[in-house]
């Protein structure tokens, strides 16, 4: 009965993380270790047991595993293989003459981890501790130890390089069974036999090397100091030797197709990039290429060097910063850049300054800047330099304080620009989104009261009503476009007053603007869309308007209108439904991601509506079934019915209401009008002069991190991003025409969600990162 009831207090435990652990005061394990377990689903029950089985000795190398496994091998390896592995590790560390003289980091990455990359996770240690120990057990150094086990270890295990191996990534056990192995399979064996028998191993490679010739795979092993070795290529008991070197010779730090990384175990912002599984990101790394390429460290006759260390906010992981430094005088006399933990440990950023002067060093990251004064007195002085972040959301807050009146420009603020972690993009957006909305209630109940919006020579007119009651994210709204057009003033008006009551809904605030002029185009003109992304934001203000249901339709007139707009402003809407309208020189193609209905009389053969419209329910027709994913639509033709459809239209009401918006496709088509938009969904551009046709197509998707330029003229591109689009933690790459044209960070930063914001008052449309980039080719 005690029995069964522990089983359910344990099982609870691993059910409802937040309960206490079931693990004893003595026992108790770092908060780290609980975060790392928390969503190991059935196997954290197991976790906590072995925690209470684990040696106190092997404690720290049990913690070292369980932060940074794999969240997979957290879920399906089970305890006995974790605590057996461990346990072999550490008495390999006490066997070995050097067992000693290995630093705690390195013995906890470079010997106790069960794999490599994403092999197979295959028990080797015992059996290749059994085998292969005897072969070192006298040798006194690792490196020269390791040289030994190449030597011996493939012929003994009957393996040999091939490409007609099974695939590249082989567990140790995989490449034993069939005995072939690529570079990669050949590497794991090696790295697995030394550390099998106490010796630091790493798994080392180059998606391409700088000749294009290829990928390639091999082992660093670390004797106090990193050296290298090809897997099945020894030069007897000698290493830092191998054909490649050359090669590894011209590898570029900057350029991450052609640098050269080793795997880390312990988690790193950077992942090593497996040619064999390019979409796998789990394995972490550390960017290792200027020990490899030739750099010219020779010191001019008085001078020292100096090495410049950078350590982020915990004080432990380094960051990377810009560095300046500068004389007395305030000359800068170095400028470069430090490096953070996607780089080996012993890779610093080395300078050369003059020997027994004063110099002043300027550390900045986007999080904060600090400074310190040196004497260039050491040669090979190493200057650790902690870089503290600004608190940009407290500074916002106070920034906020200020009358509205008084306030200078937000983005011209310096902690509008540092980095934002995606918790504090989250508060700050809803900050920005608080004062948006006061000032659009303070500034804005007077037009709204008056139901007339003016913007320079223009005013816009409405009358609204409102139907049913308004659900928990806010109303939606259709604005109704009345008929009409080039016609006297009265038409014009009498057209309005028909549409006010045109149609009824189930739910939403129905609006029937009146056009600012009577012109045939009346519902087209340039001073339209501003008029409307006013409205719609005093109504998400005001009235509670869902920014994500907001609908157009129109008859006649109001029908070209919606030929007109919906491509325009498709980003904007939620849905369209044109009703008896004529489209002019507008194209379908921009409404990808927007749901629109057509409906028209089989009779109203008027300025050719009727076979025009018919033209586009079939052109739509085909877009749709080259791009299954978008150009959602509903064509009616009425046979029997003329310009006036007898209500029947009402149908296309219904049916757009279906729909809300999505602001962040994964694909976006965009073919400017005559009437320029500087955004469109998630992206900005600007053509270069000598490419603006005024018709330009910018055709952009995304998958994961990866966003795919697929059409755009040469110009500014700019790409708005945000954490439910992908992974703001890890790099975005950008791809045109099968090249990467940019990789990197995309930060959170307050200045653009301000901007975003401030471009349309829209709060569903900000974004809190941005990527510009000029497209050239």
């Amino acid at each position: 009965m005690v029995e069964h009831l522990l089983r359910n207090i344990l099982l609870l435990g691993c059910l409802i993380p937040s309960l206490p652990l079931a693990v004893s005061a003595q026992d108790h394990w770092p908060k780290s270790v609980e975060n790392a377990v928390a969503n190991a689903l059935g196997n954290r029950e197991q976790w906590v047991a072995a925690w209470k089985r684990v040696p106190e000795s092997q404690r720290q190398g049990l913690q070292f595993l369980l932060e940074n496994m794999p969240e997979d091998d957290l879920q399906t390896l089970t305890a006995d293989f974790l605590l057996g592995n461990i346990a072999l590790a550490y008495q390999a560390k006490e066997k070995v003459a050097w067992g000693k003289d290995i630093p705690d980091d390195i013995f906890l990455n470079d010997v106790l981890p069960y794999a490599n990359i994403n092999e197979r996770r295959d028990n080797w240690r015992d059996e290749f501790k059994q085998r292969f120990f005897p072969l070192i057990e006298h040798v006194n150094s690792p490196g020269t130890a390791a040289a030994k086990l190449n030597q011996a270890i493939f012929k003994e295990l009957n393996v040999k390089y091939s490409t007609k191996r099974r695939r590249a990534d082989q567990g140790p056990r995989e490449s034993m069974a069939s005995g072939l192995a690529s570079c990669t399979g050949l590497s794991i064996l090696l790295i697995d036999a030394c550390r099998a028998c106490g010796i630091p191993a790493r798994f080392v490679g180059t998606p391409l090397w700088t000749d294009n010739s290829g990928n390639h795979s091999w082992v660093e092993v670390w004797d106090n100091g990193w050296h290298f070795t090809g897997a099945a290529e020894p030069n007897g008991d000698e290493i830092d030797r191998a054909w490649f070197i050359d090669r590894a010779s011209k590898a570029i730090a900057d350029q991450p197709e052609h640098s050269i990384y080793a795997v880390s175990f312990r988690r790193t912002p950077l992942a090593f990039p497996m040619v064999w599984d390019r979409r796998n990101n789990n394995v972490s790394a550390v960017n290792v290429t200027e020990r490899y390429a030739k750099i010219d460290r020779s010191v001019p006759e008085g001078f020292v060097q100096l090495r410049i260390k950078t350590l982020g906010a915990s004080g432990v992981d380094r960051c990377q910063a810009n560095v300046t430094v500068r004389d007395t005088q305030g000359n800068v006399v170095f400028e470069g850049q430090s490096k953070d933990e996607r780089f080996d440990t012993n890779d610093h950023l080395w300078l050369a300054l003059p020997q027994g002067k004063r110099f002043r060093i300027e550390v900045k990251t986007a999080d904060a800047v600090v400074a310190r004064e040196i004497d260039t007195n050491v040669d090979g002085k190493m200057v650790t330099l902690q870089v503290a972040p600004v608190d940009a959301i407290a500074q916002l807050k106070a920034f906020l304080k200020i009358a509205r009146s008084e306030r200078p420009s937000l983005a011209e603020q310096s902690f509008a620009s540092e980095p934002l972690s995606k918790a504090n993009a989250v508060e700050a957006r809803q900050l920005l989104l608080a004062d948006h909305r006061n000032t659009i209630r303070e500034t804005r109940q007077p037009e709204m009261a008056a139901k007339l919006i003016q913007i320079g020579d223009h005013q816009l007119a409405f009358d609204m009503r409102t139907f049913g009651e308004k659900p928990i994210d806010g109303h939606s709204l259709v604005i109704s476009m009345h008929g009409g057009g080039g016609a006297p003033k009265r038409v014009n008006d009498r057209q309005w007053e028909n549409q006010k009551s045109l149609y009824e809904l189930q739910e939403g605030i129905y609006l029937a603007p009146r056009a600012p002029t009577d012109s045939w185009n009346m519902w087209h003109q340039d001073h339209i869309d501003a008029l409307y992304t006013r409205l719609i934001e005093n109504l998400i203000a005001i009235e509670g308007v869902n920014p994500d249901r907001v609908f157009i339709t129109g008859y006649s007139a109001g029908g070209d209108g919606v030929f007109q707009l919906a491509p325009r402003m498709a980003d904007q809407l939620a849905a369209a439904a044109m009703m008896a309208g004529h489209p002019n020189e507008t194209k379908p193609l921009g409404l990808r991601n927007l749901p629109i209905t057509l409906h028209v009389g089989g009779k109203d053969s008027a300025y050719n509506r009727n076979s025009i419209v018919a033209k586009w329910i079939d052109e739509l027709g085909e877009l749709r079934k080259l791009d299954p994913l978008g150009y959602e639509h509903w064509g009616m033709v009425y046979p029997e019915k003329g310009h006036w459809m007898d209500r029947e239209d009402r149908a296309g009401v219904t049916w757009m209401m279906k729909y809300s918006r999505n602001i962040v496709p994964e694909k976006v088509v965009w073919l400017q009008d005559d009437v320029r938009h500087s955004r469109f969904y998630w992206l900005g551009f600007e053509p270069a002069a000598e490419d603006s046709s005024g018709r330009e197509l910018v055709v952009v998707s995304r998958s994961g991190n990866t966003i795919t330029v697929e059409q755009a003229p040469h110009g500014k591109l700019r790409l708005l991003l945000r954490d439910d689009m992908l992974d703001l933690d890890q790099e975005v790459t950008v791809q045109k025409s099968g090249q990467e044209i940019w990789r990197g960070s995309a930060m959170r930063r307050i200045r653009t969600i301000a901007s975003t914001l401030e471009d349309r008052g829209d709060p569903a449309a900000t974004f809190s990162a941005e990527i510009l980039i000029e497209v050239t080719d």
